[in-house]
């Protein structure tokens, strides 16, 4: 039974729970090859809520882009953020949004590691 806090000390409380709970019932080995594959995928809340602050000045859409929401990172990128009261949203609920990307990605890669 793998510990998650020893293997990525750096997850918010929040996802190292959820992650926790995914890699229970794996062995050593396993636990530590699902910790390398995730790692390399998962998105840090920090660079969201950046790329985010980036479009109020910049080019907005961009951390939808990053979080692989094409189609909405296009309509942020034509309307200005949604005349930039979607970034702001997004801003503010960087952490959300970072989250239910990453949920999405470590159950990707359970799924890959069982075929």
């Amino acid at each position: 039974m793998a510990n998650i806090l020893n293997l990525m000390p750096e997850l918010d409380p929040e996802e190292m729970n959820y992650i926790q709970t995914l890699v229970k019932d794996m062995p050593d080995q396993e636990a530590q090859r699902f910790v390398h594959i995730y790692r390399s995928r998962r998105k840090d809340s920090q660079i969201v809520l950046i790329t985010a602050l980036i479009g109020l000045v910049g080019v907005a859409g961009v951390h939808r882009f990053l979080l692989g929401q094409i189609g909405m990172g296009l309509l942020y990128f034509f309307t200005g953020g949604l005349c930039a009261v979607g970034t702001i949203i997004d801003a503010i609920n960087y952490k959300r949004l970072a989250f239910e990307y990453n949920v999405k990605e470590a159950q990707r890669v359970i799924y890959m590691m069982q075929y």
